[in-house]
């Protein structure tokens, strides 16, 4: 196994506009059910959008490419989902749905644009057949690769990803609690898994910290949805946390105030209705609020500053 070190710098995200047909999609009840959601807004989701890509290019300062919304592909906007992104090297994934793999095509030139090298997993003929995966099942910490087998992602689909990126660990865990791996647990920092409070979810963090080497501090969050992060490491040597807003979360937010409180001091300030930075002094920490991200980031050079 390489040697490697947590976490380079990011530089680069990859986002997908939110189509008028968002949320049409031929199970969307069952979507509904799997994502805890009661109804699909979609203005509410675009405006979400905006303040996303907005936080990412002015705040965190990545270089954003914004891949057109497509009504012809409803969940073309869960970008994550068709793409694993590691260093150099991109492997364009195989999404459980039929009608969703033709949203490769435009991630797929992206990725090419951007000088990566990029990986298919080919027709379900060959070597991946049978394989699906989908990057909301795909946890990197930055040491390894945890992947979640659901209704979404199997086993062949993690053994394709172990054969593409080989310098890292990849374990597969049984998604319990949540329809992917995602939906119940996310980074939280280099060495910090956020996670539900569902016993679905402690189920699955046990079979984590049974297949591991390495010790990760764990946040562990009442609600679900409040599981559901992005750590980014900024170009300009701050860290940000993307995380769903107060009024989503409610019972979640002392606990991450407890947390921080061990460590930082910490001082708040609004910058919209829909987004809210908690500006953490001690680390240069920011963590921005938001209901609704997919996103793709690149991190060509990856080391420690």
């Amino acid at each position: 196994m390489a040697s490697v070190l947590p976490y380079g710098r990011f530089t680069h995200a990859v986002v997908r506009g939110i189509p008028e047909t968002f949320g049409k999609v031929d199970d969307e009840k069952n979507d509904k059910v799997e994502n805890g959601e009661t109804t699909m807004d979609l203005a509410k989701a675009q405006r979400q959008f905006g303040v996303l890509t907005g936080a990412l290019r002015q705040k965190v300062g990545l270089q954003l490419i914004e891949i057109p919304a497509d009504p012809e592909l409803p969940e073309s906007w869960r970008i994550e989902d068709v793409a694993v992104i590691q260093g150099d090297m991109a492997l364009i994934t195989r999404p459980f749905k039929q009608q969703r793999r033709s949203e490769a095509e435009a991630v797929r030139r992206v990725m090419s644009e951007l000088n990566l090298t990029v990986v298919e997993m080919g027709a379900e003929e060959g070597g991946s057949a049978g394989a699906t995966l989908e990057g909301s099942d795909v946890l990197f910490t930055g040491r390894e690769f945890f992947v979640g087998i659901s209704s979404h992602t199997n086993h062949r689909g993690a053994e394709v990803l172990a054969d593409t990126f080989r310098d890292f660990a990849v374990s597969t865990v049984p998604v319990c609690g949540g329809a992917r791996l995602k939906n119940i647990c996310s980074m939280g920092g280099p060495d910090t898994i956020i996670i539900s409070n569902s016993d679905g979810a402690k189920k699955t963090l046990r079979m984590m910290e049974q297949l591991t080497d390495h010790h990760y501090e764990v946040l562990t969050v009442p609600e679900g949805a409040a599981a559901n992060c992005v750590y980014v490491r900024g170009p300009s040597k701050v860290d940000y946390l993307l995380h769903p807003p107060t009024e989503e979360c409610p019972d979640s937010v002392p606990v991450s105030e407890q947390w921080s409180l061990g460590y930082f001091t910490k001082q708040y300030f609004f910058i919209s209705t829909l987004l809210c930075l908690w500006y953490i002094h001690c680390h240069q920490k920011v963590f921005i609020r938001l209901d609704l991200f997919h996103i793709l980031l690149l991190q060509p050079e990856f080391k420690i500053d």
